[in-house]
């Protein structure tokens, strides 16, 4: 074989694995009640000391942050964010009892924890706060802090109270970020993707005992991670939107490498291993591949840090420690299990499941590798195209943030967003903030007034509000809204024509500073800003991710496959995204019936998830194969061996991915659903298209220069083993020549 030989097995490092499964397996009672001892004590230090979820959106460095800075430190009572509660009454609010009755409620509102001020539409100058039919009206609400710095509770709190006091005379919602945050819940759904996970692993291991496993193992490190990723926010802002996705992830790649595991060992007893040498070899190779993957993970999630938003960072750190428990956890939790089940980890056995009486070189998985290396051609050309026919789509994603025409018609987020377009026009529900400085006092009141009368006659401004100076005279504030929504492109281009000639042209020769803030400026800010730095992000995890693999793999060919082909993978799956978002049939299957923006911080979240991911498959195939390969010198035939004896898992595992993804698609929340989707569509195409015809294509027509490295290279490289060995008598301390035992009469699930 070209390039340096194998490692040889006794490698320190797959020693100190071995150790620690052997030792795991001799001390499972310690090992599961320091566990269990984890999980408790975790979940009672997050009580107690857990920090809140907040998230920081503003771009660093833009002129929406100057804006939120300029009202935070001169115009502390418009620093806050704003509600609109609005009010709606059949019989119009020319009705004494229906004008009464909104007055009361805004004098509740003005009474209430944060709020310090409302702008009533029933005093003199808020008349245009009453539609022109009188039947619906609101109040600007103003608050005492920004939504990030608001908990769910809080603004719950805030929100519900003024929702209570409706009546059948007065329909009341509430709109705006604050609104929206109260309505944040748990997704509530990893329920359905832990039983969907069973019922698949029941139906790959045909035991439930062996099915329980891995469920008890990834529970066990997905909630010792939810505990500590509590206490992580007191040093990092962790936006809502992380824990429920870290669980998701978590959930998934737990239950990937602990079925790994799982089985290589129920391989090893039926081979005639007992227990102990089973979980020990177990965990040296299987599970040496599941912490390899598992740090391939964290590496891509930690690129986004490369990104430099501080919610972002929140989020990949957060993501990062559910990895790294649940991989732990597999690597400790399980090999005490296993030291329990014994032999037993076929009791409860369901007929006519996970039985396999086939060699699996007579197995459908051993057939199919051979038909794709027979048409090697046919296959490369197929997968690519349908990968690019999935992609295209993607060309057409629009970029943006969901607003609360996106929210279900059950939020009153959407409720009042549907009122005030009603009544006012769609840019109501997000009004652009100008801060003005540059004079002061009434001279600074009027050179406003007169800057917000030019900008009253830029197309796409519906109205411009009266200016309003803060106590020290020295600065004050225009609210300009637009016609249309905050999410429309013409809204974002009605940004630029404000900052590059409208405001200027106004402002020309007077001396003024104007800056353009406000949730929809907010958000094209964090879009272009994030999209300055993608090509480090992905050039950063693309090249980490090339080294490790050509390290692990001894190959410059073999890690630029996967690279390029995880590149398809991930525009096919945002292409599916696309699809899903844009409306029509699969939007509706969804829960997504109208066209929405996406964040573009998901695509990002999901490149970063979905590369790790795909690494893992790569390296449970690929190392496969190298071995074959490593004994036979055979390239065709380690192909089909390898794929033989790893696709059963990989598709079980994928399947198992798949379905915990989809349930958080299930959810009311978008930002879930986009989630779930884009993830789900990842983790399918690349379990399928990629791994299952692409790559023993691309095998076959590249033969012997799939292990080509360059001798300087492969000098230069240091080696990372992820094959280990199967665990020797010396590694268990056990005597050299061990008693026999016959094979024991156990399915391995390996192939059918």
């Amino acid at each position: 074989m070209p390039g340096r030989p194998h490692r040889t097995a006794d490698t320190e490092e797959n020693d100190m694995l071995v150790r620690l499964a052997d030792w795991c397996y001799r001390r499972r009672r310690l090992v599961v009640l320091a566990w269990i001892a984890a999980l408790v004590g975790g979940f009672a230090l997050a009580n107690t000391f857990g920090g809140e979820l907040k998230q920081d959106y503003l771009q660093p460095g833009s002129e929406s942050r100057a804006a939120a800075d300029t009202l935070e430190n001169n115009f502390p009572q418009r620093a806050g964010d704003t509600i609109q509660v609005v009010v709606h009454s059949e019989d119009g609010f020319a009705s004494p009892q229906a004008q009464a009755r909104a007055e009361a409620i805004f004098t509740d509102v003005a009474d209430s924890d944060h709020v310090v001020g409302v702008a009533s539409p029933f005093v003199d100058g808020g008349a245009q706060q009453i539609s022109q039919d009188g039947t619906t009206a609101y109040a600007e609400v103003a608050l005492d802090q920004r939504d990030s710095d608001f908990t769910p509770d809080q603004a719950k709190a805030l929100v519900e109270p003024i929702l209570e006091a409706g009546d059948d005379t007065v329909q009341v919602e509430v709109g705006g970020p604050v609104a929206a945050l109260s309505q944040t819940a748990p997704f509530g759904t990893e329920g359905i993707g832990l039983l969907a996970a069973a019922v698949i692993l029941l139906f790959t291991f045909g035991s439930a005992v062996a099915m329980g496993l891995p469920l008890v193992t990834a529970v066990f490190g997905l909630g010792t991670a939810i505990a500590l990723g509590e206490l992580l926010r007191r040093v990092v802002d962790v936006p809502d939107w992380a824990p429920p996705t870290a669980a998701m992830v978590g959930l998934g790649v737990g239950i990937d490498y602990a079925l790994l595991i799982v089985t290589r060992f129920r391989s090893n007893l039926a081979e005639g291993h007992e227990p102990r040498r089973a979980t020990v070899g177990a965990i040296a190779t299987a599970g040496r591949a599941a912490v390899f993957a598992g740090l391939v993970v964290i590496v891509s999630m930690l690129g986004i840090l490369l990104v430099g938003l501080s919610s972002l960072n929140g989020f990949a750190f957060t993501v990062s420690l559910a990895v790294l428990l649940v991989m732990t956890a597999s690597v400790t939790l399980l090999p005490a299990l296993l030291g329990f089940t014994g032999r037993n980890i076929e009791r409860l056995h369901v007929p006519f499941f996970g039985k396999n009486p086939h060699a699996y070189n007579t197995s459908r998985w051993y057939r199919w590798s051979r038909f794709v290396q027979r048409r090697p051609w046919a296959a490369a050309v197929g997968g690519l195209a349908v990968l690019l026919t999935l992609a295209a789509p993607f060309l057409g994603l629009r970029l943006g943030f969901p607003d609360a025409q996106n929210d279900p018609p059950s939020f009153t987020t959407s409720r009042a967003y549907a009122l005030l377009a009603d009544g006012f026009g769609p840019g109501f529900s997000g009004p652009l903030v100008l801060t003005v400085q540059g004079a002061s006092g009434g001279e600074l009141l009027t050179a406003t007034d007169a800057v917000g009368d030019q900008l009253a006659e830029v197309d796409g401004v519906a109205r411009v509000s009266p200016a309003v100076v803060n106590d020290d005279g020295d600065t004050a504030v225009l609210s300009v809204v637009a016609t249309t929504s905050p999410q429309d492109e013409a809204t974002s281009d009605l940004v630029d024509v404000l900052r590059d000639t409208a405001v200027p042209d106004a402002v020309a020769g007077t001396g003024l500073t104007v800056d353009v803030g406000g949730m929809a400026a907010a958000n094209l800010d964090i879009t272009r800003g994030v999209a300055d730095r993608l090509l480090l992000f992905f050039g950063g995890v693309l090249l980490v991710s090339f080294l490790l693999l050509m390290m692990v793999f001894r190959s410059v060919v073999v890690p630029l496959k996967a690279v390029l082909m995880n590149l398809l993978a991930s525009a096919a799956a945002f292409g599916v995204l696309t699809v899903a978002v844009s409306g029509g049939w699969l939007g509706e299957l969804v829960g997504i019936p109208g066209a929405t923006p996406v964040p573009i911080l998901l695509p990002i979240g999901i490149f970063a998830i979905l590369f790790g991911l795909s690494m893992d498959y790569e390296v449970f195939l690929l190392s496969r194969i190298k071995e074959e390969y490593d004994r036979t010198g055979d390239n065709a035939l380690a192909v089909a061996d390898g794929l033989a004896k790893s696709a059963r898992v990989i598709t079980a595992g994928a399947a198992v991915m798949v379905t915990v993804f989809l349930s958080f698609a299930l959810g009311v929340d978008v930002y879930g659903k986009m989630f779930g989707i884009g993830l789900a569509a990842a983790v399918l195409i690349d379990a399928t298209i990629v791994r299952m015809v692409l790559v023993p294509a691309t095998m076959e027509l590249l033969g012997d220069r799939n292990w080509w490295l360059p001798g300087w290279l492969d000098r230069l490289l240091p080696t990372i083993d992820v094959d280990g060995h199967d665990a020797t008598d010396s590694d268990l301390g056990l005597p050299d020549t061990p008693v026999s035992e016959p094979p024991a009469p156990v399915a391995t699930g390996s192939s059918t």
